[in-house]
């Protein structure tokens, strides 16, 4: 029996791929404008991190909301931190892979969706720790002041929670539908200011 595909993942994955190619061309036209002095350094400095603000954005979604491929599909560890480091420059989140293998690339999707869930919770920033242990993974967030919204918690534990969603929050459904996907089952630990997640 073919399971049935998960659209939102291929429109995701059709997306991010449509949007990578002209973004790299857009940074590689900054390069060479800096590089033969063309226009104001303060304006095409701004435009580059722009540039790399997107790429990082788009990179994170790509393995967030994307198709997971096959079971055996494998993501480079060097990959994993390439794309959050990239994420997090310049910002007041700062996290922390301390898994030292590839991983499969079904696991990297729910790592990246529960990261988006850690940042909702952590709008003053904070610190993630993602780690392998020998059984699960383990991830941890801790901020100065925890924004927690109880329903959307309760979503990634409880299948039959209806939580109201908005595009900002889109993320928590989508690791639900995920989890469930891959048969498996979130542990949540909720103790202000620190949030401790195990699939």
């Amino acid at each position: 029996m073919i399971d049935k595909p998960d659209l939102t993942a291929l429109l995701g994955s059709r997306i991010c791929h449509d949007l990578i190619s002209p973004i790299g061309a857009i940074g590689n036209g900054v390069e060479l404008l800096m590089m033969d002095g063309s226009g104001e350094r303060a304006e095409l400095a701004l435009i580059s991190d722009s540039v790399l603000n997107a790429n990082a954005r788009i990179r994170f979604f790509r393995m967030a909301f994307g198709s997971a491929g096959s079971s055996e599909q494998q993501v480079a560890r060097t990959e994993c931190i390439s794309i959050l480091s990239d994420l997090t420059r310049g910002t007041r989140l700062k996290i922390s892979w301390l898994s030292l293998n590839n991983i499969p690339r079904r696991e990297a999707k729910l790592i990246f969706l529960i990261v988006m869930c850690f940042e909702t919770a952590l709008p003053h920033g904070g610190t993630i720790e993602i780690e392998r242990g020998d059984t699960r993974w383990l991830l941890n967030a801790s901020g100065l002041k925890l924004k927690i919204d109880a329903d959307l918690w309760e979503l990634l534990s409880n299948p039959n929670a209806r939580p109201e969603l908005t595009p900002s929050t889109v993320h928590f459904a989508l690791l639900r539908e995920e989890l469930t996907r891959q048969h498996r089952r979130l542990t949540v630990d909720i103790r202000d200011p620190e949030l401790r997640l195990s699939f």
